[in-house]
Parts: C-alpha cells; structure tokens; sequence
C-alpha cells in the first residue's frame, strides 16, 4: 500500500528506526532501485550497525524479488561497494550504513553504474516516489544472492596509489571508532611498513566508546591522546563507515581537512601535471595557491558529493576534495575514499622527511580558517539575504556557486543553507592573520545571529 517515506535526504537515505527507516521500507527501496536502474546485478554492503544485516537482508530481498542478482560483500566501508560496483560492472551499488548518525538511526547509499551517485537530483526523487507507491517489480524467476569476496582485489588498489618501496618505518595510530575502517586497516597492515596502534578497533554496532565522527571536537582526544602516548607518526580517525578520513600531526593536533585538499592535490598532480582539481565554495585560498604553484588548475563546485563527482567527471579532473573530510580520486571511480588519503600523506611524509605538522604549517599560517560554524536561524533564505545586504557592496567579488561566497582584500567567507535542517553554515579565513580572522568571524555572526 502508498505509504509517505520521510528518509530521503540530499544525497542519500538517513532515519530513525522504525518510523523512519525499517525492513520494510528496506524492501521497497530495492525493489524500486531495481525497477528505476532496469538493473540486472547491484552489489550490496553494510557496516556494522545492529539493524544493518537485516535492512541487507530486506533491500536483498526488494532486488532478488525483481529478477536482480545480488553480489553481496557483506561487512564492509561505503568505497568498497562503490569499488565493487565498478570492479564487478554491475548496473549499481547498495550501502546499507547510517555513517555517523546515532545508534537508533541507518541508512542507504545508492550508486548507480561505475559507482556514480545516485542523490536527490540524479535518481533518489525518481526511487523514492516508486517505494512510496509500492507498484512492486516481480520477476518470474527470482535473482541469485551470491557472496562476492572482492576484498584482495579492493586491497590492492588501495596500494596502487603509493609506491609501497618508498615507504619507511612510521608509528601511526588508528582509531576506527568502532566502525568499519579497521577492516580496511587490517588488509593493508601487512602489506606496510608501519607500526600501528589500535583504538576502538573492532566494529561495534553498540557504540562503546561514542558515535564514530571524528568531526566533533569532543571525539578527537582518544586518538590524540594515543599520538602523544606512543610518540606517534601521525593518527588517523574515520567516521562509520570509513568515507571521510581526518588526521592528527605528530604533536596530536587535528588538521582541518581544508588544508589536506592541497596538500593531496599537490601530490596527485606530481604523476598527473597541469591536471584539473575540484573543490568546493568555502575555503579556498590555500587550495587555489597550492594547486596554481604546483602546476595545476581548480575548478570550483558547488559543496556535496553528487555536484563534486559530476564535476570531476565533466572536466576530468585527477582529484576533488572538500573541506569536511570527502577526498575523491579519478582512479577510485571519481569516488570518495577514506583509505586513499592517509597513504598518500603518509608517502608524503616518507618521501620528504618533514612531519605532518611542516606539510601543513605554511598553509596554516598563511591562511587562517575558522572552521565551519553551524547557526540555526528561524529563516535561512533571510538570514542570507541579511548578509547579502550587509556586505555585497563592500566585497571585492560575490559568488552564488553554494550560498554567498564575498571576498575582500585580507579576508573572505562563505554563507550556506543546510540541504535538511534550518541552518546555515559559516566558514572564514584570512590572509596571513589569525586576529583579523577572528574579529570577521564575530562580526559576521553578530549579523547573523541579529
């Protein structure tokens, strides 16, 4: 029967459980992404949340149900269904994960061919509208469930980003969080030349140790605390389901994963010369200097996964990043990794001699940054506008790519609506001074929050 789904989001599916999100409602968005692919085989995952073996079961079910063969990998990270789904040509990929929303909360991610996103715009309207009205494909004879180990061939790919030969011995914490990223980890260790130290590392759908996102600030000491204590190399944390990565410089200090968009555009674009780099509205300075001294060029791109992918791939560029952590590679599908990212820094580290911290302390200094900073307002389309009128007439420029950006001599900032909630999103950054940063950053809010 015609039921109202409340899960869809932007870019993928998010509810609470069972109102929002149940086996169920499971069913019907597989049987509707195999009705909306015209697919004959997709690929299925899920992390390690308590309901997420059984929502798999369900979306498994949706699909067999409309004739689809399933290539079930079983516990896994998003990027190993985007990388499966390309690697076994199948017609699309299901990750059944909620990343790092609460414990009551999951989730699906759905790609369609060659791990291309499925979001609000592109496809996730078109299944939403065939689950709610619950016109089910049958097919005559049912699809396979198949078990689909692509675990080895997913490893070394991961590996053909580095030169393994290159590499020296560091010290590395890892927190997992108790998601799924040890997984990953445990297939690359021996593979390394590297010491690791294992927090949180077992997948644990119960969450002992705190929802992984690592985003928060509050979620941050368990990793640097173990940097400090084992007089490590650098730390790496992951969210849930392993698509975002965040590292900690060898005195335990988070790196804003602004400043690690050049630093790994400058290291693609060493095997790839003058290639194109993607990214996104709110910070961009450091990434427009790094990428124009290292010989490449930027294409900017409005923020969110689907409109990075989609603008990777029309200019075919080598690498996109973002600020919040999402780091996509041309040879990953244009897809996000969680895994590809700390290579290449650690290869860095090893090819250079200098520490994390003298990788990202030029760009630090030059480029002070505030961070991203989350306001829930009565009226987001006002509260923009409010700063429209406030400082359009003063800036040297105003972009509309995602929100307002307004660039100034010494200073710039970017205004954006949330695509879910009512809130905006705020990120300043200055030339060369941290002060003037702070000062434009309370002025701004001020405005805001008037």
């Amino acid at each position: 029967m015609p039921i109202t789904i409340d899960s869809f989001k932007a870019y993928d599916i998010r509810g609470q459980i069972p109102s929002q999100l149940n086996p169920d409602i499971c069913y019907r968005i597989g049987n509707a992404t195999a009705e909306y692919l015209d697919a004959k085989r997709v690929v299925i995952g899920r992390d390690m949340r308590l309901t997420s073996a059984e929502f798999a079961d369900a979306v498994a079910k949706g699909l067999q149900e409309a004739g689809v063969e399933v290539l079930d990998i079983g516990l896994c990270g998003t990027e190993m269904v985007y990388f499966a789904t390309t690697h076994l040509s199948a017609d699309g990929g299901i990750m059944v994960t909620a990343s790092h929303n609460p414990a009551d909360y999951n989730g699906l991610k759905i790609v369609r061919e060659d791990a291309k996103p499925i979001s609000g715009d592109s496809g996730l309207a078109d299944i939403k509208a065939l689950a709610e009205a619950d016109e089910r494909r049958t097919a005559p004879e049912p699809g396979a469930r198949t078990v689909s180990d692509i675990f080895g061939e997913y490893i070394e790919h991961m590996l053909g980003y580095i030169d393994v030969d290159a590499l020296k011995p560091l010290k590395l914490v890892v927190n997992a969080g108790n998601g799924c990223a040890g997984i990953a980890v445990d297939g690359l260790e021996p593979k390394l030349p590297f010491e690791l130290t294992k927090v949180n590392h077992e997948p644990d759908g119960t969450f002992p140790n705190g929802i992984p996102n690592p985003l928060l600030p509050e979620n941050r000491a368990s990793t640097a605390d173990a940097v400090i204590e084992q007089g490590a190399d650098m730390g790496i944390a992951w969210d849930g389901d392993f698509d975002r990565c965040f590292l900690f410089d060898e005195k335990g200090g988070f790196i804003e994963g602004y400043y690690l968009v050049g630093l790994l555009a400058e290291s693609l674009l060493k095997a790839n010369p003058g290639g194109n780099i993607v990214h996104d509205p709110r910070l961009t300075w450091a990434t427009l200097e790094t990428v124009e001294n290292a010989g490449g060029k930027t294409v900017q791109s409005k923020s969110g996964h689907s409109f990075i992918k989609e603008m990777m791939r029309q200019v075919d560029a080598v690498y996109g990043g973002e600020m919040s952590a999402h780091h996509y590679f041309k040879d990953f599908s244009y897809a996000d990794s969680g895994m590809i990212p700390w290579l290449l820094v650690a290869e860095m580290m090893c090819t250079t001699g200098k520490p994390l911290s003298e990788l990202v302390r030029e760009k630090m200094a030059a480029f002070p940054a505030s961070g991203e900073i989350n306001r829930k307002v009565d009226d987001a389309h006002a509260t923009l506008q409010r700063l429209y009128d406030a400082y359009a007439d003063k800036a040297n420029s105003v972009d509309d790519t995602d929100g307002y950006s307004f660039e100034f001599d010494q200073w710039r900032f970017n205004i954006r609506m949330s695509n879910t909630e009512p809130v905006v999103r705020l990120n300043v950054e200055s030339r060369a001074d941290e002060g003037l940063m702070s000062e434009k950053t309370a002025e701004v809010l001020a405005v805001i929050e008037a």
